[in-house]
C-alpha cells in the first residue's frame, strides 16, 4: 500500500534515509534531523513531499492490522521552461532490501507518475547513481530513459559560501 507520509512517519523515515545512504555508500552525508524533515514535509511552506510504502504484514508488537514502513519516496516540484509546465523531481527512492521484489518501488513510481498525469505535469525525472546497476535495470524496465548528455553539478560548503558571497547584500530575489 502506498499513502503519502503523516508526521507520525518522519522518525521512521530517518531510519530509513540512513539505511539508504548506507547502501549508497555515503552514510557520513545523512545528517537530516527529524526536526527538519518534519518542518520541509509538514512545516509552514513544505519544500517536498514523501510518499510510503507499507507491507500489509503486521509488526510484532502492534495492533493486528498494523502496516510497516518498508520504503519511500521523497519528491518536489520542479519547472520545466521548455514545456512551461511543473514536473515531479524524485529526490529519494528506497525500498527495505527485505520488501525488494515485491512491487513497493514500482507502486511508488506509479503512485508518482500519476500525480504527474493527474496535475497535468509533463515530465518525471530523478537521478542515479551510475554504479548502481539493478536500479538501472529496474527503471529502464519501466520505459525510463537515461538522460546521458546531461552532467549534474553541484554547490555546497565552502564553495557555495564563496560564490554567495559574490551576491548583492541588499538584493532580495524573492
Amino acid at each position: 500500500m502506498i499513502r503519502a507520509a503523516t508526521p507520525a512517519d518522519v522518525p521512521a523515515l530517518c531510519v530509513m534515509i540512513r539505511e539508504l545512504a548506507a547502501y549508497e555508500r555515503s552514510v557520513e552525508d545523512a545528517r537530516a534531523t527529524e526536526e527538519q524533515l518534519h518542518e520541509a514535509f509538514f512545516g509552514e511552506h513544505p519544500a517536498a513531499f514523501a510518499l510510503i510504502a507499507e507491507s500489509d504484514e503486521a509488526v510484532v508488537g502492534e495492533a493486528p492490522g498494523a502496516a510497516e514502513p518498508v520504503g519511500f519516496a521523497i519528491w518536489f516540484r520542479n519547472f520545466s521552461t521548455w514545456t512551461g509546465t511543473h514536473g515531479v523531481w524524485l529526490e529519494d527512492l528506497y525500498v527495505r532490501p527485505e520488501a525488494r521484489g515485491g512491487g513497493y518501488g514500482k507502486a511508488l513510481l506509479a503512485t508518482l507518475a500519476r500525480i504527474c498525469t493527474d496535475r497535468g505535469y509533463r515530465r518525471f525525472e530523478w537521478s542515479v547513481l551510475d554504479w548502481n546497476t539493478p536500479s538501472i535495470g529496474f527503471y529502464k524496465s519501466l520505459g525510463a530513459e537515461p538522460m546521458d548528455e546531461w552532467t549534474t553539478y553541484r554547490l555546497s560548503g565552502e564553495p557555495l559560501r564563496t560564490l554567495a558571497a559574490l551576491a548583492q547584500s541588499d538584493e532580495n530575489p524573492n
